[in-house]
């Protein structure tokens, strides 16, 4: 197992390990619906918590932040995480009322610091696909910069960017051989503009 820690053979443990792919297999290692394999999910558990003791929802918080909401995965794959590495002695609980707020134990650290590149990595991945989900945001609620057009823009270039973009916008979401066609014609085009 990626965490060294063995899984038992039934139960929502084994459920988690049977689901989820292995660490790295698809790039991110998202899965559909952007969830991180379970080991994933506990290693970057652990780098948060090493940071400082926190709550199940602060961690949710804190994923989502550091992926500009592109990672925020749901308490029913936190909480069983959190419960599987505090089984496992990787992590304790403190009741504060209602709730529950873990700490990182010396077995977790231990555990953290024989995978921290991993850690780090996923951590960075989720940050960078986060910044680039940021920009197509940006750029489909029209804060591209296209419409900055600095000082001295000959007013051709400035009346091609706008029709480029007002075209886009007016195809919205194509399907099929449009998308296809469209899809070509921009490629063309960059590839002219490069000099490619």
């Amino acid at each position: 197992m990626f965490l060294d820690i063995p899984w038992p053979g039934t139960g929502r443990r084994a459920a988690m390990q049977r689901h989820d792919i292995s660490p790295g297999g698809r790039g991110l290692g998202l899965r559909p619906g952007r969830r991180l394999a379970a080991e994933d999910l506990q290693l970057i558990l652990l780098a948060l918590l090493e940071e400082e003791p926190r709550h199940g929802y602060e961690l949710i918080k804190q994923l989502s932040e550091r992926s500009s909401g592109f990672y925020s995965p749901s308490s029913g794959m936190v909480y069983p995480a959190l419960a599987y590495l505090e089984d496992v002695g990787h992590a304790v609980v403190t009741v504060e009322g209602t709730k529950k707020r873990y700490r990182l134990t010396d077995e977790g650290s231990a555990c953290l610091a024989r995978h921290r590149g991993q850690a780090e990595r996923i951590l960075a991945d989720l940050a960078k696909v986060g910044a680039r989900m940021a920009q197509v945001r940006r750029v489909f609620d029209g804060e591209d910069g296209l419409d900055t057009i600095a000082p001295g823009t000959p007013e051709d270039l400035m009346l091609a960017r706008y029709g480029l973009k007002q075209a886009l916008h007016q195809a919205g979401a194509c399907e099929g051989g449009e998308a296809l066609r469209i899809a070509a014609i921009l490629r063309r085009a960059t590839a002219e503009i490069l000099g490619k």
